[in-house]
């Protein structure tokens, strides 16, 4: 690994807990309206519009949008499916949007990233917008040398101008910058643009062992947690 010099992050997932801070914070805000509803529900309705709404971006059937753009066009979907369109207002829904901003991260994530930073460049290539990452981290307390991924590849992963502009933005060719993820679908399209891999285990990321244990594709490195990652890349 002596040739890598950056390691790219995906964060929903990887790195935050959506789907726990989603189920807390929604019926949170919604309460004081006297709306009610069960946050896992809700959190996995939102995020099942995840990959449908980038898919249309990835296709060119819309123009680029920021992911807060498309979450708050998905919450549209996922209050009418609760019944509950007529029930929250415009305020209501812009701060429902900006939950996404405060999820928690992973207990072993702020250690973990200040260990491999005295060792790399460290930075998100995640499909979340420069703002969206920016308020992340702060909520998180969480230390990053640039914010990439979609907004500045203008196109969202798995297409391969995602990792490779991420990349090129810390001057490192595609094998000296290596993606850390919790999903092999996003590995295997790292390694397909030529970056080297590491894999995260998040097995609870969608509720109780319904993440991925392990990788289902080659990686380079496999770890439990970023602090055995920090292990394995020779992190002090």
């Amino acid at each position: 690994m002596h040739e890598v010099k950056a390691l790219l992050f995906d964060v929903f997932g990887t790195l935050a807990d959506w789907r726990g801070s989603l189920a807390r914070d929604v019926p949170a805000l919604l309460a004081p309206h006297g709306i009610a509803v069960d946050g896992f529900a809700f959190a996995d309705g939102w995020r099942a519009q995840y990959q449908p709404a980038m898919e249309e971006v990835r296709a060119g059937r819309i123009p680029f949008s920021k992911l807060d753009a498309l979450h708050r066009r998905n919450l549209e979907i996922v209050l009418r499916d609760f019944g509950l369109t007529q029930r929250v207002d415009e305020p209501l829904r812009a701060q429902l949007t900006l939950l996404w901003h405060r999820l928690n991260g992973w207990p072993d994530v702020a250690a973990g990233l200040r260990r491999l930073r005295a060792k790399f460049l460290l930075a998100p290539c995640s499909n979340g917008n420069i703002a969206l990452m920016a308020n992340l981290a702060r909520h998180n307390g969480w230390h990053w040398d640039a914010i990439l991924g979609a907004e500045i590849a203008r196109d969202y992963k798995p297409k391969p101008a995602v990792y490779l502009a991420s990349a090129a933005a810390f001057d490192c060719a595609p094998g000296e910058a290596m993606m850390v993820a919790a999903h092999s679908s996003d590995l295997a399209a790292a390694a397909a643009a030529g970056l080297r891999t590491a894999f995260v285990a998040r097995p609870d990321e969608y509720g109780p062992a319904t993440g991925e244990p392990a990788p289902s594709v080659p990686v380079d490195v496999v770890a439990g947690s970023l602090l055995e990652l920090a292990d394995r890349l020779g992190c002090a």
